[in-house]
């Protein structure tokens, strides 16, 4: 059996060898040996050893992503764009595989991962594929005898350091534009979630991207601090906690590293009284329990109108238990296991904040651990009603399967509600008044909002968040910018005057 087909066959009773980090287009082994585990949240069985990136081996990695950056940066647009298109031809055709992969390495349903996880990335690669050959700079006229060019130049070695929710999504999401800019890149894919990422290094190099240019180290904490430190790197890009987020920030900081951060959120989706229902309920499921709750955008504070508001839960909980928990790689399941038992042991420790607040318990928010799910890391999606701004649920981001329901009267009151929490990422207004939804969405604190839909994210339009959500955006061509540096060159056609 090749091992094409070998890895086709993922599943929830799945062990690979041991995994390694991927440096100059091969595997590297660590000096230490040090190892740790990954789990298949489904049943929490071990699914493979995973050695740890010391100094040594992100020294390397680094070294590696420095010395194929002169030629990467000087190869012509177009032949990247090529490089990027190749790559993500053989992802789409790869993408039952890559999605069994991350499955088994995050518990999310093989419904979405194969529907959204890879496809989703290769979409912003291909998209980053052929602005490529667009990145220009500016020529200024300065007569009588001057003029200026305006260059956009790569950075250099870009640091990517990924989140555990979308984990192959996440390192398509940074290495397509800093790739396409023509930076090299050393990407530390989340401990919890370390599998994905070295399957797009070997498509990468399969599609011939040079030596180099996108390498993976393996590792936690201790792995991203000598990465982000290292005095080589140009830029760090993060994904993860506004805790996570600061400390980054700190240390790239120390040499005045480049920096973006995608952050948290506890988004507000504000359904008004001439909403149309379905649709937004349809919207407030999706942006609650999709990915198990487990994604930075989900609109966690539902503000419904209080004419609605009774109406609106009953048929809320309703929708909620009829949702399918199961095993992740059964094509019916709707709503998998919580990525690790860490994360699992802090949603029912939010469950149970949340039944002991006085909101009113609709449904859900109990652990699963039976029958075919005994061992697993399952958790019924919950909805409480009658929710007040400072209950902590309610404050504090989850990430998972909670969702608060609050009562508003007024605009201004809800929009005031809205925007008081120190996140910022995104937000939802559901109304079939045009002037409302376009009034409302202006003053929403955050960096994306829709009207009438929910966490719609194509490559063409940037992402990230205002206040603690984050600095910089992700795709569009604003990526653009965060993966380039301005050169002026100022030149002189006449004489210099005489000054002394």
């Amino acid at each position: 059996m090749s091992e094409k087909n070998k890895r086709e066959k993922y599943g929830p009773a799945t062990t690979l060898p041991l995994q390694q980090s991927f440096v100059a287009g091969s595997y590297l082994a660590s000096e230490s040996g040090q190892r740790f585990e990954t789990r298949h949240p489904g049943n929490d069985q071990v699914v493979c050893d995973v050695e740890v990136a010391g100094v040594r081996e992100v020294d390397c990695a680094v070294a590696a992503a420095r010395e194929a950056f002169e030629s990467w940066a000087t190869t012509p647009a177009a032949e990247r764009g090529r490089i990027l298109r190749r790559a993500a031809g053989i992802l789409r055709e790869r993408n039952a595989e890559i999605a069994a992969l991350e499955t088994l390495d995050t518990g999310k349903p093989i419904a979405e991962t194969v529907e959204v996880d890879v496809l989703t990335g290769v979409d912003v690669i291909e998209y980053f594929a052929g602005v490529a050959q667009s990145i220009h700079g500016q020529h200024i006229d300065l007569p009588p005898d001057a003029f200026a060019m305006i260059r956009r130049e790569p950075l250099g070695v870009c640091a990517g350091i990924g989140a555990w929710n979308y984990p192959v999504q996440i390192a398509m999401w940074k290495s397509g534009p800093a790739l396409a800019c023509g930076n090299t890149m050393v990407f530390k894919p989340a401990e919890q979630t370390p599998l994905t990422a070295l399957r797009l290094a070997e498509i990468y190099t399969e599609a011939g991207l040079p030596d180099g240019v996108f390498n993976v180290v393996q590792g936690a904490a201790d792995t991203g601090t000598a990465l982000v430190n290292h005095p080589d790197i140009a830029k760090v890009t993060l994904t993860g906690s506004v805790e996570t987020g600061k400390i980054v920030m700190q240390q790239a900081a120390r040499d005045l590293k480049k920096v973006t951060l995608e952050l948290g959120g506890k988004s507000p989706i504000i359904v008004f009284d001439d909403a149309n229902i379905e649709n937004a309920i349809n919207a407030v499921l999706v942006g609650n329990f999709y990915s198990s709750g487990q994604v930075c955008s989900n609109g966690t504070r539902v503000f419904v109108h209080k004419s609605l508001h009774d109406a609106f839960v009953d048929r809320l909980g309703e929708r909620t238990r009829a949702i399918r928990v199961g095993d992740p790689f059964d094509p019916e399941t709707q709503l998998g296991p919580l990525v690790s038992r860490e994360h699992y042991d802090k949603v029912l420790s939010y469950m149970q904040i949340a039944k002991k607040s006085g909101a009113r318990h609709v449904c859900g928010g109990d652990p699963i651990d039976d029958g075919d799910l005994a061992g697993g890391l399952y958790v019924s999606p919950a909805v409480f009603a009658d929710c007040g701004d400072n209950m902590q649920f309610v404050r504090d981001e989850v990430f998972g399967p909670l969702m608060a329901v609050l009562k508003f009267e007024s605009d201004d009151e809800v929009v005031d509600r809205a925007n008081a929490t120190p996140f910022g990422l995104s937000g939802a207004v559901f109304t079939s008044d045009f002037d409302r939804a376009h009034r409302v969405a202006n003053r929403l604190q955050a960096g994306i909002v829709w009207i009438n839909d929910y966490n719609v994210t194509p490559p063409e339009i940037p992402f990230g968040g205002y206040k603690h959500s984050g600095i910089g955006r992700e795709n569009g061509l604003q990526a653009i910018e965060h993966y380039t540096q301005v050169k002026t060159i100022y030149a002189n056609l006449g004489d210099v005057p005489r000054t002394y």
